[in-house]
């Protein structure tokens, strides 16, 4: 997914004289093309990301599209302060490229897992929150960024993800994606969490329950009506998201429903990653399970939601 997306900045670049690619300690080689055919818009900076974005936030208001690639933690914890002063206050066409959203980087402990950016990020005005389910929907969204207004945080997996997203539709920023049509539970979806209820979609379909499947490559603007409408029509719903379940999507779908009121009264289950710092060095996909965010998990707990648990 990160080549994709960076293959695409080179790609837009090559048609529009505004852009600028800043990036911050990336390996060597890196967007060398990029740095061959347009030298003097390529800056490969060092560790030092709250300056990066101050860089970035000048250029931006000189009139360039700005797009900074660096490790989601180094952006959503390091430089928030900038993100919320020099880009967002200023809203200024920054795009933050973040390499290694939710527990993608596991090996290295919870230093390096952003399991709470969706939530701190989603409360700064002027920000859109990209979270593409995968390469094909990441290629699909970049141009789209180019001419968004204001600042963009667009959180990445860890690439090579299976592709889920090639029969949906062209994507609009701010506009949720029916990726399924079920009567019994609503999964409401982002990033690579999407493959997850797919697959818990179908172990469902065996035992005579179907879901709905919303998938939100935009986390903001958040698609309320949307939710509310396929809410609607179900009995329970379920948010799943690679985040703390504290203020991310599962925050956005509770606030929704809350304040809604609808009549079916539909239940709601938050599924991400608790109050905790994850605590174990090992892979995504075991951290998925342990916090009950794969297909089998996903699965058992909308049986019991529905009260049809073991």
């Amino acid at each position: 997914m990160r080549k994709t997306s960076l293959d695409c900045v080179h790609a837009l670049a090559k048609d529009d004289q505004r852009i600028v690619f800043m990036g911050s300690d990336l390996g060597v080689g890196t967007l060398k093309g990029f740095k061959a055919d347009m030298p003097e818009r390529f800056f490969m900076e060092g560790i030092c990301e709250q300056s990066i974005l101050g860089m970035a936030a000048g250029l931006a208001l000189e009139g360039r599209i700005v797009y900074v690639n660096t490790i989601a933690t180094f952006l959503a914890r390091r430089a928030f302060e900038q993100i919320v002063l020099d880009l967002c206050l200023h809203d200024v066409k920054v795009r933050l490229i973040a390499n290694g959203g939710g527990m993608v980087y596991a090996p290295l402990g919870p230093t390096h897992m952003a399991v709470e950016d969706l939530s701190a990020l989603r409360s700064i005005p002027n920000l859109t929150i990209l979270a593409p389910a995968d390469a094909v929907e990441m290629a699909r969204l970049m141009p789209l960024t180019v001419d968004h207004p204001g600042p963009v945080y667009i959180r990445l997996g860890k690439g090579y993800d299976p592709v889920v997203t090639e029969g949906h539709p062209l994507p609009v920023i701010g506009q949720a994606v029916l990726a399924r049509q079920g009567d019994d539970v609503l999964f409401v979806t982002t990033g690579v969490t999407l493959q997850q209820a797919l697959l818990a979609a179908d172990e469902l379909s065996g035992q005579g329950v179907s879901a709905t499947i919303l998938h939100l490559h935009t986390v903001k603007p958040f698609d309320a009506a949307a939710v509310l409408r396929e809410a609607a029509r179900v009995r329970a719903v379920v948010s799943i998201e690679e985040n703390t379940i504290l203020g991310g999507l599962g925050g956005a779908v509770a606030e929704v429903l809350a304040e809604a009121g609808l009549p079916n009264h539909p239940r709601l289950k938050r599924l991400g990653i608790p109050d905790v710092f994850p605590d174990q060095y090992g892979s995504q996909a075991g951290l998925m399970a342990r916090y009950g965010m794969d297909a089998s998990a996903i699965a058992t707990q909308t049986l019991a939601l529905l009260g049809k648990g073991a």
